[in-house]
């Protein structure tokens, strides 16, 4: 499987996927250079007018709720509109599912738009499954990724998307398995947008291979592994984004191979 997850890694590399990304505005440089650092193309775009010819020259489209406004729910709405006629996937990050009741709102009417995927933390998948809603701290979650399964199931079943739970330790709920990883670094916790960047990295992922649990596998794996190597060299949060976009570019595959944890 190891080796599978890498030769995934190549392909993305090699195919480079256009991913457009209507994301909140605290994270889309972020975003823009993890995308571009495992070989992908970002373009950020949410202007109403050019949603359509966008989603037919895209692989992928991300939706990530995080700064919220009426404009981009209206570009959100339009972009996935667009991503479905076009058959693209598309993945919904439900940043701070749960704080509001506005935000809950926009998600149910993205939900029903059926994503290709779902990547958030344990309180938002719980939040989004309504399994509870007091669960959310800002966009930190209080819970851990092991208490989520069961709402990424429900998820997965009522809306056929694949759930990627982020934490200590993270989560691929698909229609056959629940698969665990468990790398990454704890300093990966004090820069924002990590799960951000994660999300856009699966979404690149998700536009190149077939296999979408196999996409989420190599992705999720990725961000975390490249995390774990680049703490090693890092003194702070600083220095380990800078290192994190270094690792996301030139990791070998003995170095992978030899770090990424998949549990049984």
């Amino acid at each position: 499987m190891k080796e599978l997850l890498f030769e995934h890694i190549t392909s993305v590399r090699e195919q480079a996927p256009l991913v457009q990304n209507i994301t909140n505005y605290v994270v889309m440089n972020n975003t823009a250079n993890a995308l571009l650092a495992v070989g992908a193309s970002p373009i950020m775009a949410h202007a109403h007018p050019e949603m359509q010819s966008m989603q037919a020259i895209c692989q992928a489209l991300v939706i990530n709720i995080g700064t919220l406004d009426e404009y981009w729910v209206e570009s959100m709405i339009l972009a996935v509109a667009a991503a479905n006629q076009n058959n693209k996937p598309w993945i919904l990050d439900p940043v701070g599912a749960g704080a509001t009741a506005y935000r809950d709102e926009v998600l149910s009417e993205l939900l029903a738009l059926k994503p290709t995927a779902i990547r958030g933390n344990a309180s938002e998948i719980l939040a989004l499954a309504k399994h509870n809603t007091t669960a959310t701290k800002g966009v930190d979650s209080t819970s851990s990724s092991l208490e989520a399964i069961e709402a990424a199931q429900f998820l997965n079943k009522e809306y056929g998307a694949l759930v990627v739970i982020s934490g200590a330790v993270d989560i691929v709920v698909s229609e056959e398995s629940v698969d665990q990883l468990k790398n990454g670094d704890a300093l990966m916790t004090k820069i924002t947008g990590m799960g951000c960047s994660a999300t856009a990295i699966l979404a690149a992922f998700i536009a190149v291979i077939p296999n979408k649990k196999e996409a989420a596998l190599a992705a999720t794996s990725l961000m975390a592994v490249a995390g774990e190597l680049a703490a090693k060299s890092s003194q702070g949060p600083g220095s380990l984004q800078m290192h994190l976009l270094d690792k996301l570019h030139s990791i070998t595959k003995e170095e992978y191979i030899n770090t990424v944890k998949i549990l049984d």
